[in-house]
């Protein structure tokens, strides 16, 4: 089965938490806090695998856990970072997560994406050792890794595919000119999911894509629609299979045109996308009569009949085919100076921005990631670390910002779920 879709969890791995420790060895004068950091969590990353070809992995595992960072320990030894998650998928895979914070389109072998980050690991509480505080007695707690929900769509990178009506004889041709097996039967919707072959034509070679039939309607869903559409968009040469006998009771001019206005009406680039026509069923004696009106009125396009049953006029099919496989530049995969991987990462938010509102109840509600983080780091019942938290209220400009917003004496002032009363 032939699966190109999926949706997943992925969770980078949580930083460790720094360690509260001080030392006490009989004979050293300099003692003091000794705690160290914790481990950062490891990073959740996709990167495309040429041995990959669909997204069928993703149908029995559905969530994906990077490694946690280690606590930090006693004499100021860190915790060891957590291991990525590399998860690997076939090149042509697009990653959008469904929040919209980003979209990634892995084209080739090697590419990476970082699809969530590891949490950063807690300060143990050596680093927060000043002139006026000689023995803190507090650390930070690390930070949750990322967690998200993503979407898979896998598109083929393939550089021919093969277009028509159910029954045309498209998965047919495929199993002649490659040693792809596709499913041939005398019924319509026989093949229901693409279908890859390798095509040697003398010393050069392309991949052919079966691709499910079309119908009228595609473009909005009809018949197997998108599933079909979304693997068009990567090929570079269509070629459009079409029952010359018409044996199935169509019009083989009817059929192209449908067909035409199928790709327009999904998306305009494909209109443009370099075409020719196997008319194929050329050993029918119907074919003959309809040849000719057909060679008329798409006259603009090139026209091979073939009969895939004999053999007739496929090598000469084939070595057009090539042609325009070596005169066509790439429609996906972009060309860049030099052929080393490169990584996309997620966008990165603003730690240090934070807003202030007012709640119905009158309280004042602080939201941003840097003082939201700041909370969750921090046990806010130990003195030292609540000093430690209004040092940096102060450093960040939230004091100044509420003070701005009228607040008083005797307010309650959340961020998140921490609560306190404010006061001059």
């Amino acid at each position: 089965m032939f699966y190109d879709y999926a949706k997943i969890f992925v969770k980078a791995g949580d930083g460790g938490n720094g360690c509260v420790a001080f030392r006490r060895e009989k004979y050293v004068p300099a003692g003091g806090p000794s705690g160290g950091d914790g481990g950062q969590g490891g990073d959740v990353i996709f990167a495309a695998d040429r041995n990959l070809h669909t997204l069928i992995d993703f149908r029995y595992r559905r969530h994906y856990k990077a490694k946690r960072g280690e606590h930090g320990r006693g004499k100021n030894q860190h915790g060891k970072n957590g291991e990525d998650l590399i998860v690997g998928v076939p090149p042509g895979t697009i990653i959008r997560h469904l929040e919209g914070d980003f979209c990634a389109d892995l084209k080739r072998a090697g590419q990476r994406v970082v699809v969530a980050r590891g949490g950063k690991g807690g300060r143990g509480n050596a680093r927060f050792k000043t002139p006026k505080l000689q023995a803190p007695r507090f650390a930070e707690r690390g930070d949750p890794g990322e967690e998200r929900t993503l979407e898979l769509e896998l598109k083929l990178l393939a550089e021919v595919g093969f277009i028509g009506f159910p029954n045309a004889g498209k998965s047919s041709l495929l199993s002649r000119i490659s040693a792809a097996r596709p499913k041939v039967a005398g019924y319509p919707f026989t093949t229901l999911n693409p279908e890859l072959g390798v095509v040697q034509v003398g010393d050069k070679s392309f991949v052919a894509a079966d691709l499910p039939g079309l119908i009228a309607g595609a473009h909005t869903g009809a018949g197997l629609g998108h599933r079909f559409l979304r693997h068009v968009e990567r090929t570079k040469v269509l070629l459009l299979v079409v029952d010359t006998a018409g044996s199935e009771g169509r019009e083989p001019a009817e059929d192209v045109g449908i067909i035409l206005e199928e790709l327009k009406l999904y998306k305009e680039e494909l209109a443009g996308r370099p075409l020719a026509i196997a008319a194929n069923k050329m050993d029918l004696p119907q074919a003959a009569l309809n040849l000719p009106s057909l060679q008329r009125k798409y006259s603009g396009l090139d026209i091979y009949p073939v009969s895939v049953a004999t053999g007739v006029g496929i090598e000469e099919l084939l070595y057009a085919l090539s042609r325009k496989v070596e005169e066509e530049t790439d429609p996906v995969q972009e060309r860049e100076a030099d052929d080393e991987p490169r990584l996309i990462t997620a966008v990165q938010i603003d730690e240090k921005s934070f807003e202030i509102s007012k709640s119905g109840d009158g309280h004042f509600l602080i939201s941003g990631k840097g003082i939201e983080l700041l909370v969750n780091r921090l046990d806010l019942e130990i003195p030292d670390a609540f000093r430690y938290f209004q040092h940096m209220m102060r450093t960040m400009g939230v004091e100044d910002a509420l003070r701005a917003s009228g607040v008083e004496a005797g307010d309650t002032v959340n961020i998140g779920s921490f609560e306190f009363e404010w006061q001059n």
